[in-house]
């Protein structure tokens, strides 16, 4: 008898030990429940939608902080549906749809060196022997072996930053491959002499130079360097170059392409892009 008092006990025991475990457990779903929906983030499903459609490279191209950032702007109104340089117009025309609006019209845009000191062309003023960094060896008295301060100097920091395989150091210049190129940028940023800017895919001629010195000094250090003679912004009927810290600078949306600024240019700098 009192054994069976015992077991009966025991059960009891059992059961309302389970029984007080499942009731916490419930209030504690409840409780969780409660908060959820209490601090739950609204969800903004553009948002959403914008960020399946971009590419997911992360560049900073669009000068946020990686595609969830651009697609929240986008979806905020705070960026334009085309801000996307990887994904081009056809990403700008899927994101125009999620929110309504015309994509407009994307011009393609490509990094373009401003440079054409080869090894066999620039001045050479001693021979550098260090850190093969372009940002590292600009700090360094000297900026490495290259006569002309402006030029490239072909450590190729460009190449390492861009992600797409787009840029390459040939003949100690900095090449850019326009067909691989999305326009992120990372390259302008990486060049500590400002060499590197963006023109329209379809330009057809480009400057080829960046010495802010006047023409003695230029060919002191370079045989192909602008030397600000003005002759191509003479020739040009279309009011398209001019010249800016004696350097020639085409304007690309008044350029027609006619190239007699380049059939002009004595020292061959204007060339096809």
């Amino acid at each position: 008898m009192i054994q069976n008092v015992l077991l009966a006990s025991g059960v009891n025991g059992v059961l309302i030990a389970a029984a007080v475990i499942g009731i916490t457990g419930l209030l504690i779903a409840l409780l969780l429940g409660v908060a959820a929906n209490a601090f739950a983030v609204p969800v903004d499903e553009k948002e959403i939608a914008v960020r399946e459609f971009l590419p997911g490279n992360n560049c900073g191209g669009c000068g946020y902080a990686g595609c969830d950032a651009l697609a929240k702007a986008i979806a905020a109104g705070e960026a334009p549906v085309n801000a996307c340089p990887v994904g081009g117009a056809a990403v700008a025309d899927q994101i125009g749809a999620v929110m309504g609006v015309d994509s407009g019209e994307a011009v393609k845009m490509v990094a373009f060196v401003k440079c054409a000191g080869t090894c066999d062309k620039a001045g050479v003023k001693a021979n550098y022997y260090g850190i093969s960094d372009c940002k590292r060896a600009a700090a360094i008295p000297g900026r490495g072996d290259k006569a002309c301060a402006y030029g490239c100097m072909g450590f190729g920091s460009c190449v390492d930053a861009c992600q797409f395989d787009a840029i390459h150091v040939e003949h100690g210049v900095a090449v850019v491959d326009k067909e691989k190129c999305v326009a992120c940028g990372k390259c302008i940023e990486e060049c500590p002499n400002h060499l590197i800017e963006l023109v329209p895919y379809e330009a057809k001629y480009a400057v080829n130079c960046s010495n802010k010195d006047k023409g003695p000094k230029v060919m002191a250090v370079c045989e192909v360097g602008c030397i600000g003679c003005g002759i191509c912004e003479k020739q040009c009927k279309f009011d398209a170059i001019t010249l800016e810290n004696n350097i020639a600078h085409i304007d690309q949306e008044k350029c027609k392409g006619c190239g007699l600024c380049a059939q002009k240019c004595p020292k061959k700098i204007i060339m096809e892009h």
